[in-house]
């Protein structure tokens, strides 16, 4: 209590930077070592961020580290987790929480035996965008919430990811890789999910980098690369998914939400901002403004909400959350492969609203 939470990041690539600039402004959460196969990768961040270079094995057995921050691959999600929770480690991982959800409870249950807590990607929905249209919702806003559509149609990451194999591999694909977003997103806003019925398909077999060192390259295609679904809440509401790698564009709205009282435009759930659109029966298109969720926030702030939630209390970016998600999205691949409506078997909270507020902020010594 009072004290940062000291945080040790495995896997320094890409998207560690995002991680790594907003850290520092985070009085909750404070960066101590870094580890990456590449060690001169982690070299050469641990210099730039003032902190030690580990070995994988060192950081997750490290007394100085309280939390590893799993960065890895998906493939190896689940591997590093357990490595982390076996030296005492609290978790906090990329999404999505393992390639299966067999592997997910595996992490889990690990985690609670060892009385260590999980925390995952994403925490966009703890920003302004997402919260803000939540709050629109419990508010009454729209009603009775009955339907939403989720849509990601791209041309693929292939274009623009210098490395981007791991896209096409299991574990990837446009639902396991954008999917968290769109499905925690809609979670947040409608509640857990009880059953899905789903379609998928591919185009191509390989796909050719367009971008860095390789560019000219192909890799592999081994996952479905388009996938639709519906999504039946708990509470009744349907939701349609659309996730593709091979779409150009659209004009479809990232979520919206449908009641029986009005309509939300809800913003990209791979940002923390955006504006919220309300059409009330009878009126028109009108912009809110943000009513929830953390100012100006970035990804780190799941860790930080983590580190500030009590013992006891689910926190907003939990591991359990995350195998809900998981476990929706692996259903709805089942579905598209069997033809037939997948029972999603587990059930979570929905995640606490975030009033709006500035980061998390740890607790005071008394």
């Amino acid at each position: 209590m009072g004290q940062p939470l000291r945080v040790g990041i495995v896997g320094v690539g890409a998207i560690a930077g995002q991680y790594l600039a907003t850290f520092g402004r985070l009085d909750a959460v404070r960066l101590v070592a870094v580890a990456d196969l590449d060690a001169d990768r982690a070299q050469a961040v641990a210099a730039e961020q003032g902190v030690r270079a580990l070995t994988v094995a060192e950081l997750t057995t490290d007394p100085e580290v309280d939390l590893v921050l799993n960065l890895t691959i998906p493939a190896a999600h689940a591997e590093i987790a357990l490595q982390a929770i076996a030296g005492g480690k609290h978790v906090y991982g990329e999404k999505p929480l393992a390639v299966t959800p067999a592997e997910a409870r595996t992490v889990l249950d690990a985690a609670q035996a060892a009385g260590v807590r999980v925390g995952c990607a994403p925490d966009t929905v703890l920003g302004t965008g997402i919260q803000t249209a939540r709050k629109a919702i419990d508010d009454g806003a729209i009603g009775l919430p009955v339907a939403a559509t989720a849509t990601m149609a791209t041309p693929g990451h292939e274009r623009w990811h210098p490395n981007p194999d791991f896209y096409y591999q299991p574990g990837g694909g446009p639902l396991l890789d954008m999917g968290p977003y769109y499905v925690t997103a809609l979670v947040t806003l409608l509640g857990p999910v009880e059953s899905v019925v789903g379609a998928a398909s591919h185009t191509r077999a390989t796909r050719t980098i367009g971008s860095g060192p390789r560019v000219g390259e192909t890799v592999r295609v081994d996952v479905d690369t388009h996938v639709t679904g519906v999504l039946r809440h708990v509470s009744g509401a349907l939701s349609t998914l659309v996730m593709s790698f091979d779409s150009v564009a659209t004009h479809a709205s990232n979520i919206e939400v449908h009641g029986q009282a009005g309509s939300l435009v809800v913003p990209d759930p791979n940002q923390f901002d955006g504006d919220v659109e309300l059409h009330e029966l009878g009126g028109s298109w009108q912009t809110l403004p943000p009513s929830a969720g953390y100012r100006d926030a970035g990804r780190g702030y799941g860790v930080a909400d983590l580190a500030t939630t009590p013992d006891g209390v689910p926190a907003r970016a939990d591991g359990e959350l995350a195998y809900h998600v998981l476990e929706i999205m692996t259903a709805l691949l089942a579905a598209a492969d069997s033809g037939t409506t997948v029972a999603v078997e587990s059930r979570c909270e929905r995640p606490a609203a975030v009033p709006l507020s500035d980061a998390p902020r740890r607790p005071e010594r008394d």
